[in-house]
């Protein structure tokens, strides 16, 4: 027990306050000490995966370090897909595994691997050379003994994340040749604490920008939020990203349009593109403060004209096909304004809303996982960031879903008031359908890759003590009435009017 307290004692005087724990017989001597602690919140599942993703949400929400706890063997690399979000997310995500001792090692006794480096360069080994802006993997071995453990008070300390030094000259002479070649402004995810900086910043700029969702500004920026549509044969002269790597086609399509110029500000320090390009990593509000106010930049009024045109024919198209997956996520949009926070899960759900969902009023807080853009864990991740809010809403996927059907479990531990869950059950993988190289293959070369599924969603609902609605019909809303218990709303969009609105959008 020893050795069990004094690395809970220098994690939590390191600012750790909270931990949730996967119990096992490895790691009871963990689970029964922080059990027992006075000052730490300490949450529980039966799944390291789920726990680990709950863990990253945990640190997605407060910026402070979560430590999910777990026994050895297969359970630590459970944690491993949590691990390599919150790597490229930066997130103090910690994960701290039991071990067997080190004359087990290398003889194939049960419940023994090599757990030591198991999560590479993913995750740091000690804390001395933890940064806090990528994961911590500590790795305890432990003896069977007798497990005695009582009250006790943990001192927690401040949580402090190493901040990198930059330099905005080239940042300033990226913009001020922008006057002359034409500037895009890309915005991916931003932390809470830089969207006020980047909101003002965009403003005095006065260029057109693709704002993801989750940048938290894209409704608030009014006239200068464009399709990236807009730019499909137009191209700009400079991109500037600002936050995570964008969630649309077009940044992908920047590493085959090398005559671009592209400079990213991002707190991992990647470019995000397999082609050269300028990065200043560090946080973004911290460069822009650093930067001052910038000159408005040329006139662009073409672009603008061609993004307001383009609206106008989204419009059209949404309202001729009310039914659409794009239709119902326009409305689906709307009623999600009442909530007070707003998850998106990857693939299909949040490239739809950055094009379709509405962009009159804001949501109180948008939040999705982007670091490395898997489906998995998202609902657990969810759970975790909105722990304590009310209303808070979450848009996933299908497969999604399925990918994470322990999550709920959870739910007894979380607040559940107004919750609402929605699951856009497209039966299937369905972005695949739309990419162009996918176009010559065979129906059932075509059906693998889509993963199809008839999953019967009520009763998920039903399994996991949470409401249940079904949507396939924009008059379906008219029954939405969330309450005590978590709802979720499984929508179902017309299959043929979907198709239908596809071939339409493919072509403006």
């Amino acid at each position: 027990m020893n050795s069990e307290k004094a690395v809970i004692d220098e994690l939590t005087r390191s600012g750790c306050r909270e931990f949730i724990v996967c119990g096992g017989a490895r790691n009871a001597g963990l689970v029964a000490l922080l059990k027992e602690a006075q000052g730490l919140q300490v949450w529980q599942h039966f799944e390291e995966r789920g726990a680990a993703f709950f863990a990253l949400g945990r640190t997605k929400l407060t910026s402070q370090p979560c430590a999910v706890v777990v026994t050895s063997g297969t359970a630590v690399a459970e944690c491993f897909p949590a691990v390599i979000e919150a790597f490229y997310s930066c997130k103090p995500l910690i994960v701290i595994s039991a071990d067997r001792p080190e004359r087990y090692q290398g003889t194939g006794a049960p419940q023994t691997i090599d757990q030591k480096q198991i999560f590479g360069d993913y995750a740091a080994r000690e804390l001395g050379d933890w940064c806090g802006l990528r994961p911590l993997h500590l790795n305890i071995e432990l003896e069977e003994e007798i497990i005695e453990s009582q009250r006790w008070n943990a001192e927690v300390g401040s949580f402090h994340q190493k901040r990198e030094s930059f330099e905005v000259g080239a940042f300033r002479h990226f913009l001020e040749e922008g006057i002359f070649r034409g500037v895009l402004v890309m915005v991916g995810g931003l932390e809470s604490e830089d969207r006020e900086e980047v909101y003002y910043f965009l403003k005095e700029l006065g260029v057109p920008v693709i704002a993801d969702p989750q940048s938290g500004i894209r409704e608030v920026l009014g006239h200068l939020v464009v399709s990236e549509k807009v730019f499909k044969t137009n191209l700009p002269g400079k991109v500037l990203r600002l936050g995570e790597v964008p969630t649309g086609r077009f940044w992908r399509d920047l590493d085959d349009k090398p005559q671009i110029e592209v400079l990213s500000i991002c707190r991992n320090g990647l470019p995000g593109l397999a082609r050269e390009s300028q990065v200043i990593r560090s946080a973004v509000g911290r460069v822009l403060r650093g930067f001052g106010d910038p000159d408005p930049i040329g006139d662009v009024n073409d672009d603008f004209l061609r993004a307001r045109a383009l609206e106008a024919k989204r419009e059209e198209l949404l309202e001729s096909h009310p039914d659409s997956e794009p239709g119902l996520v326009k409305l689906l949009s709307i009623y999600a304004t009442t909530g007070e926070s707003l998850f998106l899960g990857n693939s299909l759900p949040i490239r739809e809303w950055q094009e379709f969902a509405q962009r009159e009023l804001p949501y109180a807080g948008v939040m999705a996982n982007r670091g490395a853009n898997g489906i998995d864990g998202q609902l657990s991740t969810w759970l975790g960031a909105t722990a304590e809010m009310a209303e808070a809403w979450g848009v996933f996927g299908d497969l999604t879903t399925l990918y994470d059907l322990a999550a709920p479990s959870m739910l007894s531990q979380v607040e559940q008031q107004g919750r609402v869950a929605v699951v856009i059950n497209n039966r299937g993988g369905r972005i695949f359908e739309r990419l162009p190289r996918l176009k010559k293959l065979s129906q059932p070369q075509r059906d693998g890759i889509i993963q199809k599924q008839k999953v019967d969603l009520e009763a998920f609902a039903r399994m996991w003590g949470m409401d249940y609605l079904k949507i396939s019909a924009r008059e379906d809303f008219d029954d939405f009435t969330p309450g005590e218990r978590t709802l979720l709303i499984e929508m179902i969009p017309d299959a043929k009017e979907t198709e239908k609105f596809w071939e339409a959008w493919s072509v403006l």
